[in-house]
């Protein structure tokens, strides 16, 4: 897959996020690259057989005081990665597109305030578990 067929499908996913949750986004940078960092592997505290979909870097919503955006703010970010989203939608059986607007949909409840378990709670609640 090239690298504008994944930016796509990024594009696609973020239009499959409900409206009423795209208006509520604010100052959001949607990047796609390859893999994560090392920098990045070692922050979120990952052993060499682990690696990430995605990852929301940034001051979510929920903690967002009167005094943000006043001066210069830089946005926040979410990051896709296609190498280990085609490998999770090869092992699971999905397409490409599916895991993308999942990761998507995962990485934007960060942004609002969940952590990793309410995301994961409200996933498995979501998928019928």
């Amino acid at each position: 897959m090239t690298e504008e067929e994944f930016e796509k499908l990024v594009a696609e996913g973020y239009e499959k996020l409900p409206e009423w949750v795209r208006e509520k986004i604010k100052n959001v940078a949607l990047l796609a690259e390859d893999e994560p960092s090392e920098e990045d592997r070692k922050a979120e505290g990952l052993s060499d057989d682990e690696t990430l979909l995605g990852l929301y870097k940034g001051i979510p919503l929920s903690a967002r005081g009167e005094n943000y955006g006043v001066g210069m703010t830089l946005p926040d970010t979410i990051t896709l990665y296609k190498l280990p989203i085609l490998e999770a939608a090869e092992e699971d059986g999905k397409p490409v597109a599916d895991v993308v607007a999942e990761t998507i949909w995962h990485e934007f409840a960060h942004h609002f305030g969940m952590d990793e378990h309410e995301v994961r709670y409200r996933e498995n609640e979501r998928d019928g578990h």
